[in-house]
């Protein structure tokens, strides 16, 4: 989650230009034009760290939240795995992912298939063997269980953890919203939603934990948490969550901002979300 990003699948925000902001829960600071430049900065900032930009062209098939790659797949050591999302409005999106996945000739392990759920936002690697999923409104019980097979062919664990109703079924909470690893075994942490057996896992594989800043939190609806790491020590997050900011710099994490206002806090994704990590 936190080795250098060397590769990565990023998709323009089309159809969230002209999208129907109450139909797909966006917010009041919608905006398409600064969602465009809000975008292309980030984009800039990930190709200034070194990564290179895959981009997911061709058509969104009228899904806004298609510039979030991060859900519509998850990337293993072998291949990627295709998700289903559980959000209604995101239904097919993974076949987008496929197209992709086949065009770039990168292989494709397995396929979570109906009647299971999983969304990439709530899927963490702690390290190569163990990856964790939370149970909520997005990722049921069944998605957990095809996942869980599809990657004990490669050794590695799931360990599921049960997410709160927090603001209900309509918002986006993921596990993903309340943890952002940041450098080898360190993690900014919401600690008011993390699931005490997901907490104590960290603790027991000697994970430091550094608490985000509950104001910010509030502030952002979360987003303030959403931070991409593009190497050990260094990530990008939304700009405007001070307090977050700097307990993240008072332990060492180089920190480089972007303006989301239009694009991450209207819309409910940030910098994670709008990344799928190809290779690190």
């Amino acid at each position: 989650m936190t080795a250098p990003l060397k590769r990565v699948a990023m998709r323009r925000p089309d159809s969230m230009l002209t999208a129907d902001t109450k139909e797909w829960h966006y917010g009041p600071t919608f905006d398409p034009a600064g969602i465009e430049r809000e975008h292309a900065a980030f984009a800039d900032l990930v190709a200034a760290s070194g990564a290179e930009i895959m981009w997911m062209n061709g058509s969104d098939n009228g899904i806004a939240d298609a510039v979030f790659t991060y859900d519509a797949s998850l990337m293993t050591p072998k291949g990627a795995i295709l998700m289903a999302p559980g959000k209604h409005l995101r239904k097919g999106e993974q076949n987008l992912h496929r197209a992709f996945y086949e065009e770039n000739q990168i292989a494709i392990v397995g396929e979570i298939t109906d009647p299971g759920t999983v969304e990439g936002g709530d899927t963490l690697w702690l390290d190569e063997t163990n990856l964790a999923v939370g149970r909520g409104f997005r990722t049921n019980q069944a998605g957990i269980e095809q996942l869980t097979v599809i990657l004990a062919d490669q050794g590695v664990t799931v360990h599921a953890f049960d997410l709160p109703v927090f603001q209900g079924a309509a918002a986006c909470l993921h596990l993903m919203s309340v943890i952002s690893p940041v450098d080898t075994k360190t993690a900014v942490i919401y600690a008011p939603l993390m699931p005490v057996a997901f907490w104590q896992l960290l603790q027991d594989m000697g994970y430091t934990l550094i608490e985000a800043s509950e104001a910010d939190f509030e502030d952002s609806n979360g987003l303030s948490l959403n931070i991409l790491a593009t190497a050990p020590g260094k990530c990008i997050m939304i700009d405007g969550y001070p307090a977050t900011r700097q307990a993240m710099e008072n332990a060492g994490i180089e920190v480089q901002v972007f303006t989301g206002t239009a694009l991450c806090i209207a819309c409910e994704g940030g910098p994670t979300c709008m990344t799928r990590p190809i290779l690190r």
